[in-house]
């Protein structure tokens, strides 16, 4: 007898390894706060992607084993992180003019909510107290491409991927592709609507489906 494979959503460590293979040898990639920071543990050295941070890093390694921790060398989350042979350290200045320029090939970010134009909300958290917009508005609106990485619903069971963001805006239209725990969707802003690309273990369209508050392409 065949057993039915049970719905197996993505942890947010393995989210963040799916992200890592939209990366490509030669991008320059900043890594948002949250889940994108896991990122940097699911590349080869030799993969030959160049991890950039705000703070002014350019050249991020993975996150230190316990007798590699420097407290200065952080990420813009204030995380400690390593510098890859031939990394380099800048001010805040010259990092925001990377971004700016259109130096940076992907932006993966951490989001509240993704609408189906591809709009992004995910520097104002509901009912806590917020420094500001911060470098998100500069990574949404300056990178090549932005993928977003999120939970497909937040804990009362409301979906993030919505007809229209309801949370104040990061930017408007910047979203390429959304992973969440469920599945992977690539958003067809001309159409308003996500695309289906690939699902979590177990998990099926339907339940994708009935999981996005948004259209969803037949």
């Amino acid at each position: 007898m065949l057993r039915t494979l049970q719905p197996m959503p993505w942890t947010r460590d393995e989210m963040a390894a799916r992200a890592a293979r939209e990366l490509k040898p030669g991008d320059v990639v900043n890594l948002g706060i949250g889940i994108p920071t896991l990122i940097s543990n699911h590349l080869e050295e030799d993969a030959g992607v160049i991890l950039h941070s705000e703070n002014g890093l350019l050249g991020m390694g993975p996150f230190p084993y316990d007798d590699e921790v420097d407290a200065q060398v952080i990420n813009a989350g204030k995380q400690t992180v390593t510098i890859a042979t031939g990394g380099a350290t800048f001010d805040s200045a010259l990092s925001f003019a990377m971004i700016r320029g259109g130096h940076v090939d992907v932006a993966v970010l951490g989001a509240m909510e993704v609408s189906q134009r591809g709009d992004l909300a995910n520097w104002m958290v509901p009912g806590k107290k917020v420094a500001g917009i911060g470098g998100a508005m500069d990574l949404a609106t300056g990178a090549k491409r932005v993928i977003a990485v999120l939970s497909h619903r937040s804990k009362r069971g409301v979906s993030k991927l919505v007809e229209r963001c309801s949370l104040p805006l990061t930017a408007v239209g910047c979203v390429d592709l959304v992973i969440t725990d469920l599945a992977v969707l690539r958003v067809d802003a001309d159409a308003g609507r996500f695309r289906l690309v690939e699902c979590a273990p177990g998990v099926t369209r339907e339940q994708v489906a009935a999981a996005t508050a948004a259209t969803l392409a037949a």
